[in-house]
This record gives structure tokens, C-alpha cells and sequence, in this order.
């Protein structure tokens, strides 16, 4: 293949920081690269794996979590409230599909985001633009918004952390079906997405207690105690990503060393902003071996995305690709279709995904960036009547959410509207998200 995991630097990279300090850079990537790997080859290949089925329409992929996450935010209370809403949402997706649901996290890594322009101005000062904790801070001040490799570490720390108690929950119980009324959030018990929850939460206790007549228990079937969680984010800043490269020894030979794999994730994909066929991000994922996503958004053309799925899975291999289409809730109908029947006439191996949020973001008159329930509900229904009318499977949708109590997207049956957003519930550090009542409205809506 001609790559390496430093390969990238040869090309050119765009939404990178201008780190000041080479030497402390260098120093950091050094001090990553003899850290032990947060996820396991073995772990992204089980998740390859599934992705497949959910490719052929024997599975359904659920992608979802924070839009950045925080230092400032990291709490137990945080990360369980967004897993479980996730599972929540998985439950009611499963019910009314009758699929499993892969489970994957906006989450453990989820650190740097692009950016529409290098600097931000107020009241006449030019400041570089704040890019995720992994990189600067929020605070307009030149300290803060000097890019700071050491953040990388920290970032390091916190998704590690993150992950155990993650796994804690995924394997240690609290995952078990028999906890499923247990799942709900306290700010949404009156809502009616609760109500309807609590109905498929009977069904599914009368169904339990059938098989455990049947002698089929949670200590008898791990399927019923346990749940498979994976993690992802954008491969944004590739100095963090090289140094958590890892060769997997598993898969080694004689004359070959293994296979490599970018440890820091599960998943990983590649943004609306970064996807240059010849840039420096495309061509640092084209050489591992996780599963991959590729966001596709309304400029994308049926050339460009099959020069793009040539780079990132010349083999054709089922799982490996997923494209993650974000094309705005009144553009699907018009800009979808051509790329579907692009892949579907040459043959390509690829989970179609949809993102409903990038493609929807407004601001409102009150200056806050937002989001409408309708417009996120109406991309996604957009998205499976394409796939539909085609053929073709829609096998998946990512969001933005959160398990925390906030008020950044407008509509829904809570009715928020732009007068809430004021009220000291907007708490997004970037992109405005779902709350929990919002996930589990949109969960019972799609395929309504």
C-alpha cells in the first residue's frame, strides 16, 4: 500500500492547529505512542463484522453522543446518562424492527472539531478559533486559545477513563434487560416518550419472564446481562491518532508485522471538511484497519464518492466502509438518490448511514445556533423513502445527543422554542444537541 502511519505528513492537512512549540509536540506524540492502546484490534474487527449485517439489513446501526466532548463536563453521571439513553433508544429501535442494533458512542475520544474559520474575533481582538479541549480552551484569552499539545494527554486520561467505566456498565449488570425500567431519566418520567417506553418495557417483562420459565436467565445467556458498546470519533487531529497506531500482533506473519489499527477508537470517520481524496486524512485512514465512516454532504458528487470509496476500501470489504450521508432535511430528495445508485451500479460493500444534524443547523433570531425536531425528523424520514424507492437499505442514523437535562434544539413535544434557549439550558461547547426526551422521541418516530 505504500503507507505508514506517518504517511499523512506528506500530504497536505487541513483543520490542524498551529502548534508554537515543535519540540513539546514531538515530545507529547512520543509520550502517546508508549501509552497501551485504549481498544483492541480484535474489538474493531468484532464491530467490522457487524456493520456488515447491518449493510445487508440484518442489523441497524445506532451512532450517537456528545457533539464535543468537555474536560470540564467529565462526570459519572454524565456518561451514564448518555449511555443510557443509548440503550434506551436501542430498545425501542429493536422493538419495532425486530433487528439488533449496533451500538457505537459518540464518545471516549470525541475531543476536536473542525472549524469554519482559524480565528475568532470579539470586540475588535483575533484570536485563534477554539477547536475541542484536546487542542485549546474556551476562554477568549490568548493563554487559552494557544493550541497546547499537553491537552492530548489529558484527552488520553479522560477517554481512558471513560472507556472502563463504559465497560463497567456495558458488562457489570447494569446493561441487563431486567433493568430496562430502570434506564429511565428523572426530568423525562412524565414525558410521553416515557409513557411509551414503559409500555414496551412490559412487553419486553413478560417476554423475560417467559424465558426465564424456559430456564433462559441473565445468568444463563450473557445476551440478556450484557450489551457490546463500541466508540468512535473523527479522525480530526492525526498527531493524536498516529500515536495511538497499532500494529495487532494477531494478525502477523512472516515478513509482515500485522495489521495496523488506530487504538484510540473503535470507529473512525473522516468529515465534511477533511475528505480531500488526496488529503492528509484520507490517506492516514486508507491504512488502517478499523471500520471507517465518511461523512457525505450536498456538494458531494457520485465521482467524488467513488474515488473516496476506492481509497478507503479498495478490497470492497463488507463492514469497512460506512457513509454517513448529512445532507439537510430539503436536500435528500434531490441529492441522495444519484449517490445511492452510484455505489449500487458499481458494486460497493457500503452501510448507508444517516446524519441528520450537520445538514440542519440554523440560528436563531436570538443569535443562538439551533436545530428544529422537524427538520431532524424530516431528514431522516427523507433518507429511508430514498432507500426505499431504490432498493437499498438505510442502515443506520447518527445524532448528536446528550442524557443531560439541556435546551439547544427547538420542537418536539416539549415544545421549546427559541425563547427557552436563553433560559440557561443551552450548554454546548459547538453544535446544539438532542436531550434525552428528544433522542427518545425521534427513536419512536422513525419508522413510524
Amino acid at each position: 500500500m505504500n503507507w505508514t502511519p506517518a504517511s499523512w505528513r506528506e500530504r497536505q492537512a487541513q483543520q490542524l492547529p498551529d502548534y508554537p512549540d515543535a519540540a513539546h509536540l514531538a515530545a507529547v506524540e512520543a509520550t502517546l505512542a508508549g501509552y497501551p492502546p485504549l481498544v483492541f484490534a480484535g474489538e474493531a474487527r468484532a464491530l467490522k463484522a457487524k456493520l456488515a449485517r447491518a449493510a445487508e439489513g440484518r442489523a441497524f446501526l445506532l451512532q450517537g453522543g456528545d457533539c464535543a466532548e468537555s474536560f470540564q463536563e467529565f462526570r459519572a453521571d454524565t456518561i451514564r446518562d448518555t449511555f443510557r439513553v443509548l440503550l434506551q433508544m436501542a430498545v425501542i429501535l429493536t422493538f419495532q424492527q425486530k433487528l439488533p442494533v449496533v451500538k457505537v458512542g459518540r464518545i471516549a475520544g470525541q475531543f476536536a472539531k473542525p472549524r469554519s474559520s482559524d480565528f475568532e474575533e470579539r470586540d475588535g481582538a483575533r484570536l485563534p478559533a477554539y477547536r475541542g479541549d484536546i487542542i485549546n480552551g474556551t476562554e477568549f484569552t490568548p493563554e487559552a486559545r494557544t493550541p497546547d499539545p499537553a491537552r492530548m494527554l489529558r484527552a488520553y486520561v479522560q477517554a481512558a477513563s471513560t472507556l472502563n467505566l463504559i465497560r463497567a456498565f456495558a458488562q457489570g449488570g447494569y446493561a441487563d434487560l431486567h433493568q430496562v425500567h430502570a434506564w429511565n431519566l428523572e426530568f423525562v418520567r412524565n414525558s410521553p416518550q416515557t409513557q411509551r417506553y414503559e409500555a414496551i418495557a412490559s412487553k419486553l417483562d413478560e417476554a423475560l419472564a417467559f424465558m426465564a420459565a424456559c430456564g433462559v436467565t441473565s445468568e444463563t445467556s450473557p445476551q440478556i446481562r450484557e450489551v457490546d458498546f463500541y466508540t468512535s470519533h473523527e479522525a480530526l487531529l492525526l498527531p493524536y491518532e498516529q500515536a495511538l497506531t497499532r500494529r495487532d500482533s494477531t494478525t502477523a506473519r512472516p515478513g509482515y508485522g500485522g495489521d495496523w489499527y488506530d487504538c484510540s477508537a473503535h470507529m473512525l470517520w473522516i468529515g465534511e471538511r477533511t475528505r480531500d481524496p488526496e488529503g492528509a486524512h484520507v490517506e492516514f485512514l486508507r491504512g488502517v484497519h478499523n471500520p471507517v465512516g465518511l461523512k457525505c454532504g450536498p456538494s458531494m458528487t457520485p465521482d467524488q464518492l467513488l474515488r473516496l470509496v476506492d481509497a478507503l476500501n479498495p478490497a470492497n470489504e463488507p463492514g469497512r466502509l460506512t457513509l454517513i450521508t448529512r445532507h439537510g432535511h430539503d436536500r435528500v430528495a434531490e441529492r441522495l438518490p444519484a449517490l445511492v445508485r452510484a455505489i449500487r451500479a458499481e458494486g460497493r460493500h457500503v452501510l448507508w448511514c444517516c446524519d441528520p444534524m450537520h445538514g440542519n443547523t440554523v440560528t436563531a433570531a436570538n443569535g443562538y445556533k439551533t436545530r428544529l425536531f422537524g427538520h431532524v425528523l424530516g431528514e431522516v424520514r427523507a433518507f429511508i423513502d430514498v432507500h426505499r424507492a431504490e432498493g437499498t437499505y438505510p442502515g443506520g442514523v447518527h445524532f448528536e445527543l446528550t442524557g443531560k437535562d439541556v435546551v439547544e434544539c427547538l420542537g418536539g413535544d416539549q415544545q421549546i422554542t427559541e425563547a427557552h434557549l436563553a433560559e440557561g439550558l443551552y450548554e454546548t461547547l459547538c453544535d446544539p444537541r438532542l436531550n434525552a426526551s428528544q433522542a427518545l422521541e425521534l427513536a419512536f418516530q422513525l419508522h413510524a
